[in-house]
């Protein structure tokens, strides 16, 4: 079973997210916390494999909470995405991704087993839309031409600057005509090379580096 902790400021929001979960197989909830400095605490005390956590709420907001919590635990940011101005700095504070809270349920689950597996949720339809409003923020652009990084090869950059963009492992492999194999075990090497904990970081890292504009 995946232990989830839920932490939204909203009680029927946790009250919805516990009901579905109860329907589901692999997920149960072992405890809700209504703030950040609630998740913190419940946390070190439950150690849920997943936190889904709202970003704004009153007290210790959402960044700060995946913070203290994302060295030991996954975190999943579950937040309005259209008018939050947050993002960015949730991901930047390790959030593994986010969902927004007009995703269909079963995406929603989904996600969380996602998570829990040790990925990231990057789903095209959300991601790239995520991708263009952080890096749009003036602290992503990297100034100056693209850095480099030792020990990462140039097909390794050329690989980074693709999941930069958003693209999964099948659309790599096309753009670049290698298999999907290939392009699966490129990422798996820059994870580990780049000290990445999944893919979110490395699309932040793409654009810090420069290797991908910010776009307008």
């Amino acid at each position: 079973m995946i232990r989830v902790l839920l932490t939204d400021d909203q009680p029927l929001v946790r009250h919805g997210l516990r009901v579905l979960i109860a329907d589901h197989p692999r997920l149960e909830v072992v405890g809700e916390a209504a703030n950040g400095a609630e998740a913190v605490r419940l946390t070190a005390e439950l150690t849920p494999d997943v936190v889904v956590m709202d970003i704004r709420m009153p007290g210790m907001d959402g960044i700060e909470a995946t913070r203290r919590i994302s060295p030991y635990t996954r975190v999943l940011i579950l937040t309005t995405f259209d008018d939050d101005e947050y993002v960015y700095g949730a991901l930047r504070a390790g959030a593994s991704g986010f969902l927004v809270k007009d995703m269909d349920m079963d995406q929603i689950l989904g996600a969380v087993e996602v998570v829990a597996a040790g990925d990231a949720l990057i789903a095209p339809s959300v991601t790239r839309r995520l991708i263009e409003e952080f890096a749009a923020r003036p602290a992503t652009a990297a100034p100056g031409p693209p850095r480099r990084v030792e020990g990462v090869t140039e097909r390794e950059r050329e690989v980074l600057a693709l999941v930069g963009r958003g693209l999964s492992n099948a659309e790599i492999a096309a753009e670049l005509y290698i298999s999907v194999a290939t392009a699966k075990a490129h990422v798996g090497r820059l994870l580990a090379k780049l000290d990445a904990r999944d893919r979110v970081q490395l699309v932040i890292t793409a654009y810090e580096l420069g290797l991908v504009a910010p776009p307008g």
